[in-house]
């Protein structure tokens, strides 16, 4: 029976695992797939546009032509150049200079389905014909929402690891602080009493029914009627408790009905669908923490991102990552390899769910500090209880 029930207790044990990690991985998945879809669409209707040859566009090249010959090597003449020729590129449009096929290639399609989603938004890269911009639309009014799901449910995992590593810092930190404020002495003693507290108690255990009906002395002083009703009940309550088995109910409706534990298991995946953000309400870490967190989070990624983006210094790609994180997205800091970068598209989420969970702490400060204004006016402007003389 032993070896039997190690098997069964290990399916178990990976059933539960496996329904507990299923909607997390179930929002990811989802995220992953539409991400590489939107890549595969956008890539297919960008990269295999027509390239025409516009009217602004040949006034653009008209215009350059002309300045290109007024150039002279006469410096008093030049002076002027650069403001003419600053105005006229001011005019251009950036998809003259740029091939679709480099540019909406499938890494360049997929950093830009990235951008969409979690709404930084660079704008060095965006749909040119119609047919993009109006997927481009559709593509967004699913996928933020996604995005924000899966920014909730892993915010709620980080939560629950920064409150648990905090409590934890919290009671070491006691721990240390009382060993130092107790001396030797004391703390012994205490040690010693509490040894002895604890070696006073006795664990009872369940009576049997002669002994239930031996210790009802009293009850022989009462009329037999009375005592023997009483009786029978405690001793059918005593046998229910010791009589009855531990029944094991997942085995139980296995054995008997598969429909109910299957039943069981969905209405437990769903309650899990149901604690989405209860973690992260719950959450109470200092906002001091959560921007230590976040500035540490974001210099590893500056002392790294430079490697491969020869344009960027620490402070350049600081400023990127909070632009980023933050999902302002000026598209003043752009990349020259967003191949290389797709890979850090988990340092993203994950700094962007970091990001998330500060601001939901600075809300919270914010409502509390309001709350607080609010009833300091309220004080200020009752009026005072004047008191007549009687």
């Amino acid at each position: 029976m032993a070896t039997t029930s190690q098997p069964l207790r290990g399916k178990t044990t990976c059933k539960k695992i496996f329904w507990a990690v299923f909607p997390h991985a179930c929002f990811i998945l989802s995220l992953v797939i539409y991400a590489f879809l939107g890549a595969l669409m956008f890539s297919h209707i960008e990269s295999t546009r027509e390239v025409t040859d516009s009217e602004e566009y040949r006034t653009f090249l008209q215009n350059l032509t002309y300045l290109a010959r007024k150039l002279s090597d006469n410096v008093t003449e030049n002076e002027n150049f650069k403001d003419d020729i600053r105005e006229l590129f001011n005019t251009a449009d950036p998809v003259w200079f740029i091939n679709p096929e480099e540019r909406w290639s499938f890494f360049g399609s997929l950093f830009f389905c990235c951008t969409v989603f979690t709404t930084v938004g660079y704008g060095n890269t965006y749909p040119v014909t119609w047919t993009g911009k109006y997927l481009c639309m559709l593509y967004a009014l699913f996928g933020i929402p996604l995005m924000f799901l899966v920014l909730t449910d892993m915010g709620d995992i980080l939560a629950t690891v920064l409150s648990k590593s905090y409590n934890e810092f919290r009671k070491l930190q006691s721990k240390i602080l009382a060993s130092k404020l107790c001396s030797g002495s004391t703390c012994s003693k205490r040690n010693e009493l509490k040894c002895r507290a604890q070696s006073k108690i006795v664990i009872n255990e369940p009576l049997t029914i002669m002994e239930v009906l031996r210790s009802q002395s009293g009850m022989k002083q009462r009329p037999d009627k009375y005592r023997n009703a009483e009786l029978f009940e405690m001793l059918i309550a005593r046998e229910n408790e010791n009589t009855q088995p531990a029944r094991n109910k997942s085995m139980e409706r296995w054995s008997s009905c598969p429909e109910l534990a299957r039943e069981k298991t969905v209405s437990r995946v769903i309650r899990n669908f149901d604690k989405i953000g209860k973690e992260l309400e719950k959450l109470d870490v200092p906002i001091v923490l959560m921007v230590l967190v976040i500035f540490v989070y974001i210099s590893c990624a500056a002392a790294i991102l430079p490697n491969w983006e020869k344009n960027m210094d620490f402070q350049e790609a600081f400023y990127f990552c909070f632009i980023t994180l933050t999902t302002i997205g000026f598209g003043d800091t752009k990349l020259e390899h967003p191949k290389f970068f797709l890979f850090f598209s988990l340092y993203i989420i994950i700094g962007m769910e970091i990001v998330f969970i500060a601001f939901k702490l600075g809300q919270d400060r914010l409502i509390v500090l309001y709350k607080k204004v609010i009833s300091f006016c309220a004080e200020k402007n009752m009026p005072s209880k004047k008191i007549y003389p009687k």
